[in-house]
């Protein structure tokens, strides 16, 4: 019996001096989901397929890419929300439509700050404003001086109710005094096809999505949204340096993971996901749909979050809109 104990004392206490590996240096051991919140093709599709490869190279397993779209990306997000808290499901998140969602949806499933926590920022896409051929004004003061003398003339295309899109619809009206209606489409596609047309005269919409179409003539972009020139759009000015002041908006994207995932591994993450932004194979693949990269650290991200659901709580409130 002494003979035992004795050896149980020697091994415990080289137990205690041998290193122990951290959850940073054992993870991954198996495959991660990614799940994207809306269908495939779309920007946070292509953003999430896009650094899910290169971050598979980084962490030596396959970050696998699950769309699951529904509700605005409520769907995906609250999916997220639910998981094991273990990294090996995370969310590739559109930050500025969840952050609308909090205040739009009556149940959107999940709370964005309380139930998912930030590994980091992936990037953000720019939105310009952009009117048919048809209308006269090549600045925002002209456009918004052509919308009040003839209120009944002007409507926007939104590509969704609670969408980015419509939402900079709202909080242009609030910034120029107007109160231009928006026509709500289900999708940016359906929207376009009415703004070449010439069936609605004014939208806001992604970068990406209109440059073909300013570069063919069909559309006039008359502003972008960021606070400075949009690298892509680089012709356009801001509207706020036509005097729209603090009119800023961006559709965000970020790489989320379920409250309680241990910092170790949101740290390794962060680390990875960074990489991938700053590797110029990720940069070119970005840079053809419109996305600045952003790498940034977790509590930058958070950061982030809070501005944008503050902001856009704030504006639905000052808009009158309800949640559905």
């Amino acid at each position: 019996m002494f003979d035992r104990r004795l050896v149980m004392s020697v091994v415990a206490s080289l137990a205690l001096t041998l290193p122990i590996p951290s959850f940073a240096q054992a993870y991954p051991q198996k495959p991660i989901t990614l799940v994207v919140p809306y269908a495939p093709g779309g920007a946070t599709d292509i953003i999430g397929r896009v650094v899910a490869e290169e971050m598979s190279n980084g962490l030596g397993q396959r970050v696998v890419v699950e769309n699951r779209a529904g509700a605005g990306g409520s769907v995906g997000a609250a999916a997220v929300a639910r998981a094991q808290p273990d990294g090996y499901t995370l969310l590739l998140g559109a930050l500025t439509s969840h952050s609308i969602n909090m205040g739009l949806q009556a149940k959107p499933g999940f709370d964005l700050k309380k139930d998912l926590i930030p590994a980091g920022l992936a990037g953000n896409v720019g939105l310009a404003l952009v009117v048919h051929p048809s209308v006269p004004a090549k600045t925002v003061p002209e456009l918004i001086a052509l919308i009040k003398a003839s209120p009944d003339s002007y409507s926007y295309a939104s590509s969704g109710q609670g969408s980015p899109q419509h939402l900079s619809g709202e909080l242009f009206n609030i910034k120029a005094g107007t109160r231009m209606p928006p026509v709500q489409y289900r999708g940016s596609g359906p929207a376009m096809t009415d703004m070449v047309a010439g069936q609605v005269k004014v939208m806001f919409d992604t970068i990406p999505a209109v440059l073909q179409h300013v570069k063919a003539g069909s559309l006039r972009a008359i502003a972008t949204t960021g606070v400075e020139p949009s690298p892509f759009m680089p012709e356009a000015p801001t509207a706020i340096s036509q005097g729209l002041a603090g009119f800023e908006v961006s559709s965000w994207f970020g790489l989320l993971a379920p409250a309680g995932t241990p910092q170790a591994i949101t740290d390794k993450l962060n680390m990875e996901l960074n990489k991938a932004l700053r590797s110029s194979k990720v940069k070119e693949a970005l840079a053809l749909q419109g996305v600045d990269p952003k790498p940034s650290t977790p509590a930058e991200a958070a950061k982030l979050i809070d501005s944008e659901i503050a902001k856009w709580g704030d504006l639905i409130k000052a808009a009158g809109l309800k949640a559905e």
